[in-house]
């Protein structure tokens, strides 16, 4: 017999072994000695009183084996000489829609501009040592894309878009903890996607699939609304069939090559705002109620805050506990910032966006001009207004938290993670009023939410631009582009994802849809 059963486990109880075969008999009145297995299914935790209770989802297994094997099978097949599907990025989307076209028979040829992990970190390490930006090879672009090094969230919203479990699952199939088919809120952590990323990689090859690194694709022959080649910067031209464009929201050069050839683009609403940065402890305290260190079986603790201000939300986004700040610009003469965690969560600082929702109808009254890039380039214009006021390098503006809000310039600064530095700016006085102003009202707002919060002990740094695409690339109810056919905006970049597992998600969908209506 299989019984699916809610538990409670409170601190004390979750040191003791075997905690949730003692439970599971009590609420199912049997005899321990009767429950052969318990599978956890799901595992979160509830801090909003100050008795800490750990919520479990479970399968009961009485009297009945624990089954060994995953409920999904990966059936790779060797596509060496198959149809071809190029796909245009190596990211979340781009890296799912070449899994699932090996799967379906077919071959992937991924196009990546950027490096493969090991080779991407010089890069990285170039960024927060020297402020030196490489366009092609950065926090944002390279293999695995923004989300290789980046937290490593896998929570999403997007649950009608495709088969989370499935997901998760392939993950695990490459590398990741089976922690993550558990976990409320998943992470897997900087540390540990590289090698993940690196293994889908080789299955991608090991089955008849090519990648190829630092190949920048800089222009789409089309005829007749058919898209017939894409060219390489090398020169080199490519006859495609279909085309999967999974770039990734801060490909700012593929949506002025779309926008110039007159392809069908649509200004997109997006957020911005800075990054904020408390010491871990703080966070600890507040949500945990506790003086002191966090106890030992807590995670580092993380904060959901959303508030509403002169019809705008102000919200918190991807937030990493127990993490650091890194610069994400992709070129030189920008400043942008975002949030990674290590696996274990164990840095010192909590940081997290704050963000404020603009609405491309109403807020981009000057760039009006532009058209559908009228978002890109506020967007811009904040990045370059940023690297001035950080002293025209990769040091980043910023603020104590309370003198943001207050409006004055900070005398000084707080320890901070963000390695290429930061310089005291008025922060308060640059970023534009339907940015600004929003974001000290919200912040003032927060403090009364989670008391601590609002301190001098933490800065804001900014700024947090890139959190999804100001363009969207229109596509059908079948995936193509309305006008365009063989080509399939995707993931992020197409401004239909937002994170690593809805992006992955796209990116099968993607590649389904390709091979669906492709002329093979």
């Amino acid at each position: 017999m299989i019984k699916e059963i809610q538990l409670r486990v409170n601190l004390i109880e979750e040191r003791k072994e075997n905690i949730l075969r003692f439970k599971a008999s009590k609420e199912l009145k049997i005899a321990i000695a009767e429950i052969s297995g318990i599978k956890v299914l799901r595992k979160s935790i509830d801090a909003r009183k100050k008795d800490i209770i750990f919520n479990y989802k479970v399968t009961v297994y009485i009297n009945e084996a624990i089954p060994e094997k995953s409920d999904y099978n990966f059936d790779y097949k060797d596509v060496s000489n198959a149809n071809e599907i190029h796909i245009i990025g190596f990211g979340p989307a781009g890296m799912y829609a070449a899994l699932r076209c090996i799967e379906l028979g077919y071959k992937p040829i991924v196009l990546e501009r950027g490096k493969n992990v090991r080779d991407r970190r010089r890069d990285l390490r170039a960024i927060n040592q020297h402020h030196q930006v490489n366009e092609d090879s950065n926090y944002c672009f390279g293999e695995g894309g923004a989300g290789t090094y980046s937290d490593g969230k896998l929570y999403t919203r997007s649950l009608k878009r495709g088969d989370v479990r499935r997901i998760f699952e392939n993950l695990v199939y490459h590398g990741a903890t089976e922690q993550i088919l558990i976990d409320a809120h998943p992470h897997i952590g900087t540390n540990k996607l590289p090698k993940i990323i690196q293994n889908i990689r080789e299955t991608i090859l090991k089955f008849g699939g090519e990648i190829h690194f630092e190949t920048r694709v800089i222009n789409f022959i089309i005829k007749d609304n058919n898209l017939q080649a894409i060219q390489l910067q090398n020169g080199k031209e490519m006859t495609v069939n279909s085309v999967i464009l999974a770039t990734g929201h801060s490909a700012r050069d593929v949506y002025e090559l779309l926008h110039q050839k007159k392809v069908a683009l649509k200004a997109k609403s997006f957020a911005m705002g800075v990054r904020v940065e408390h010491p871990q402890e703080i966070i600890d305290q507040i949500q945990y109620h506790c003086k002191g260190d966090r106890d030992s079986l807590l995670p580092a603790a993380a904060y959901s805050l959303v508030q509403q201000v002169n019809h705008r939300g102000v919200y918190s986004f991807c937030m990493c506990p127990g993490g650091f700040i890194v610069p994400a610009a992709t070129a030189n003469g920008e400043v942008v910032v975002n949030g990674m965690s290590p696996s274990k969560r164990n840095n010192k600082f909590a940081n997290s966006g704050i963000v404020v929702e603009l609405d491309i109808d109403k807020d981009f009254k000057k760039y009006e001009h532009l058209g559908a890039l009228k978002g890109l380039q506020f967007q811009k214009d904040l990045e370059k207004l940023a690297y001035t006021a950080g002293g025209k390098n990769q040091t980043a503006p910023a603020q104590r938290l309370t003198d943001f809000v207050e409006g004055k310039l900070s005398n000084s600064l707080n320890d901070c993670s963000y390695q290429p530095g930061l310089k005291s700016s008025p922060m308060h006085s640059l970023l534009p009023k339907i940015i600004g102003g929003r974001l000290r009202k919200g912040f003032a707002a927060f403090g009364q939410k989670m008391h601590g919060y609002y301190t001098k002990e933490a800065n804001i740094i900014g700024v947090e631009s890139r959190t999804s695409s100001p363009v969207n690339i229109p596509r059908n109810d079948n995936l193509e582009h309305p006008v365009i056919k063989g080509l399939f905006p995707c993931g992020e970049g197409g401004g239909y994802a937002g994170g690593i597992v809805s992006a992955a998600m796209d990116g099968e969908r993607c590649a389904e849809a390709a091979i669906k209506i492709g002329n093979y």
